[in-house]
Order: structure tokens, then C-alpha cells, then sequence
């Protein structure tokens, strides 16, 4: 943690708050929140938080004015708002106090560490709540629990810093998420996704997800949690399914979190597939399969965007593939390439999961050698797509969603998105690679596999 002499310097400097100090000057005006915890743990910030005592609105307009920026609305009850520079990465939040008072503003807010100002006026640090000595203690505490209640997003904050911070928490502060967790349900599922994506790029995501857990509020987010924990350890598997879930996620070495968050959900449709066979061993055939299906709703629940859901199903309905491909003793580069030009650009993720899902399942009936040797194979196809990846060209397109409901008549539906699937397969084998050949491929394909409309 640096020291305040630091942070003081940093802030002084800061060249974007240079050129509005004579404007935050004009009153009394205080620097307060993230940006300060961020300086004090070394780290970069760029949203800095403004607090007044009078009118922030003309404040911001003013800030906004000065450095060429936008000014947006974003709370007009509470007076809030923002001033986006042109390069959008840095901005400024603009509030009024508390009812016009900075005490009261300081313990309104979520932890103690966000409730450190920077006076622009006498250039000093106003800490009412103890916020640098909780920091010093990497702890996070709050002024007032009843804070909790009145935005329960702030329960799951808690383990975003925990993911990222490594911070500790509070008894009252476990205790209250414990007694309290189904209040999260009340917030807007888009401030639960912008927490969730901070939460899962923590290097301590692990030990987040493990303390929400503990204290019930994993459950409410991924309603899934508690199917995946009724699967007990087995052969194949040293941990139950929740815990190996959790210690995939944590070996991924990429810093990708939506590849965490696949790597957290990879094996969600296990529940659904289960069964034992006479001899004792566990099966789950179409898991892969049954999981990227599963996945969708959830995340689409959750305010994922499009593109977001379907690289988090594509990694779950793949993550058996290269451990699958590579067990044969002659693969054939032709099979490979099939793999590579599939997954292309995702090749290097959908590897990595692989790899930490075989380095997390360690059964008694899975030896050291059997781990060794895939862990070789998956380094093998890693080598061969790096090598050919220069000449990857991207397949054209032979046929659009419009095209093909014209060819077949029919109406956007789910039949639609599996023929459209079926003839990119078929163009990765090399059957079609026309346009008519593809008007061929479909009506063959509609009038095999699909029902009439």
C-alpha cells in the first residue's frame, strides 16, 4: 500500500484535475471514492468522483465546458452527474453532499475505503470513517450496515473487492449478506452484470465465489449452484462439482473473465446427465451439450449481450473437444484443422480450458502419466494452430438466416438456427463450399432432420 505523501502527490499532479482546479476551487469541493483506493493500493484510476455542497449540476456543466467534454444526467433525484472526456476513458462523477454535509455524505457510503476526501480547497485528506487505516488492514467495513439495505448490490461489491483486492470483510458485514441475500434479487440485473465481469477478472475470483458461497448469495446469482453441488466426487474426480467448478476457474491462466466465467459453468449440465452405471462409475454423456443450452437463459437473464452468451456456450459445448481429438493415436492433421478452423479465433481459449479441466479432475482412476500425456497432446494442438494460424482465411458466408427461409419457406425459429449450424458443418468438412451447393445442402437437411412447419 503506498503512503498518503503519495497519494497527495499524485493527485496534485494529476493533469486532467490541473486544468479544472481554479473551477473546483470556486467552493468548497472534495475528491472522494474509487480513485483515491485505487492510488492508495497503486493502481490506476481514471473515474474520479466530485462532491459538493451546492449545486453540482452547474459544477459539472462547468467541468464539461472546460475540458471539452460531455455532460450526461445520471441521477437527477439525487443530483449526480457526469462529465465524459473525448477520450472516454477518463471521466468525472458529480454529486451533491448528503443533505449538504460531508459527514454525513462519508457515512452513507458502501465501505469505510470509499469514504476518503481529498479537500481541493486546504489540499488535505478528511477521513472521518478510519477508511486509510481499513486499507492499511486490507478489511472492508462499513459506517453503517443499514447502508446495505438501502442499495443490496453493495453484498455483492463485497466480493468483487474480495476478487480483486484479496480484502477480507467484516463480521456484520457476512452476517448481514447471510441473513439478506435474496435482496440482491431487487437490483437491476445490469448493475449485477457490470460487478459480475469486475468479480470474475479478480485474481482472487476463487476465493470470492467460495466467501459468497458461504454466505448464500452465489445461489441467488446462478441459481445452478446448488443442482452442481449434489454431484459428489467419483473416479474421474478428486473434488464434488461445485469445488471443481471453482478450482478450473481458478486455473485458467489467460486474463480473460468471461473464459472464467465459462470455465465456472463448464459443467453445468451435468446434473441433467447424470447416472451411475452397475460397476459404479459416473457418467455424464451430453453434458457439454446440455450445459451450453442451459448457459443461455441464465446469462441472457443476467444482461450478457449477445456476443458475450454465445462465447461462454461455445466454450462449454467445446471443452471435451481438443482433449477428445488429440487422444487418438493417429489423429490426422485433417481433423485438426476441421477443430481449428470451428473454434478460430477462440482456439487458444477453448485450449485453456481444457487443459485447466484436466488438471482439476484427478480421480483415483486417473493417473499422473494420463494427466502428463494430455496435458502434451493439448500443448501439441496449440503448436499446430499457432503454426497455421497466418493462413486462416475466414469461410464466406453462402447462405444468410433470410436466404434460407426464402429457399425453405419457413419463419425464423429455433429449426432455423440448426440448419444454418448444420451447413457451417458441413462447410467445415469440405461437403458444400458453393452457394449451390448450400441451397442443395439445406433443402436435403430440412426435409431429413426437421418437421414440417
Amino acid at each position: 500500500m503506498k503512503n498518503t505523501s503519495y497519494v497527495l502527490e499524485k493527485i496534485q499532479n494529476d493533469k486532467e484535475i490541473k486544468k479544472i482546479l481554479p473551477i473546483l476551487k470556486q467552493q468548497k469541493t472534495w475528491l472522494v471514492g474509487g480513485y483515491i483506493r485505487d492510488l492508495f493500493l497503486g493502481l490506476e484510476s481514471y473515474d474520479r468522483d466530485i462532491v459538493c455542497l451546492n449545486d453540482s449540476c452547474m459544477l459539472a456543466k462547468k467541468i464539461a465546458k472546460e475540458l471539452d467534454g460531455t455532460f450526461i444526467e445520471l441521477d437527477l433525484e439525487n443530483e449526480i452527474y457526469r462529465v465524459v472526456l473525448d477520450d472516454k476513458e477518463n471521466y468525472f462523477d458529480v454529486s451533491k453532499a448528503l443533505n449538504g454535509n460531508i459527514e454525513l455524505d462519508a457515512k452513507r457510503r458502501d465501505f469505510t475505503l470509499n469514504s476518503i476526501f481529498y479537500s481541493f480547497c486546504d489540499e488535505t485528506f478528511f477521513d472521518p470513517c478510519l477508511g486509510i487505516s481499513d486499507l492499511e488492514k486490507n478489511i472492508l467495513k462499513c459506517a453503517n450496515i443499514s447502508n446495505f439495505a438501502d442499495d443490496p448490490l453493495r453484498m455483492l461489491r463485497v466480493f468483487r473487492f474480495i476478487a480483486l483486492y484479496d480484502f477480507s470483510a467484516g463480521d456484520d458485514i457476512y452476517n448481514f449478506i447471510k441473513n439478506n441475500h435474496g435482496l440482491i434479487n431487487n437490483c437491476a440485473k445490469e448493475r449485477i452484470n457490470q460487478e459480475l465481469i469486475k468479480l470474475f477478472s479478480g485474481k482472487y475470483c476463487a476465493k470470492a465465489l467460495i466467501c459468497a458461497d458461504e454466505c448464500g448469495l452465489l445461489k441467488e446469482i446462478f441459481p445452478f449452484v446448488s443442482e452442481i453441488k449434489k454431484i459428489p466426487p467419483n473416479t474421474h474426480h478428486h473434488l464434488d462439482l461445485f469445488h471443481h467448478s471453482i478450482e478450473t476457474m481458478r486455473t485458467i491462466r489467460l486474463d480473460n473473465a468471461l473464459l472464467r466465467l465459462a470455465a465456472f459453468c463448464h459443467d453445468i449440465g451435468k446434473p441433467k446427465t447424470h447416472t451411475i452405471e452397475p460397476n459404479g462409475r459416473h457418467r455424464f454423456i451430453g453434458h457439454d451439450d446440455v450445459g451450453s443450452k442451459l448457459i443461455k437463459p441464465i446469462l441472457k437473464e443476467l444482461k450478457f449481450s449477445k456476443k458475450q452468451i454465445d462465447y461462454v456456450s461455445l466454450m462449454i459445448k467445446n471443452h471435451i473437444y481438443p482433449s477428445a481429438l488429440m487422444s487418438s493415436k493417429d489423429v490426422q492433421d485433417k481433423a485438426k484443422v476441421r477443430f481449428v478452423r470451428k473454434l478460430h479465433p477462440y482456439v487458444e481459449d477453448i485450449i485453456e480450458l481444457a487443459r485447466a479441466d484436466r488438471l482439476c479432475a484427478r480421480g483415483p482412476q486417473v493417473s499422473d502419466e494420463m494427466v502428463e500425456e494430455n496435458l502434451k497432446n493439448l500443448d501439441k494442438l496449440l503448436d499446430f494452430y499457432n503454426k497455421i494460424k497466418p493462413t486462416l482465411v475466414s469461410m464466406p458466408k453462402l447462405l444468410d438466416g433470410r436466404e434460407i427461409m426464402e429457399i425453405l419457406n419457413i419463419k425464423q425459429s429455433p429449426v432455423l438456427g440448426e440448419i444454418i449450424d448444420a451447413l457451417k458443418e458441413a462447410q467445415l468438412e469440405g461437403a458444400v463450399y458453393d452457394k449451390e451447393g448450400a441451397k442443395e445442402f439445406v433443402i436435403s437437411y430440412f426435409k431429413t432432420y426437421c418437421k414440417e412447419m
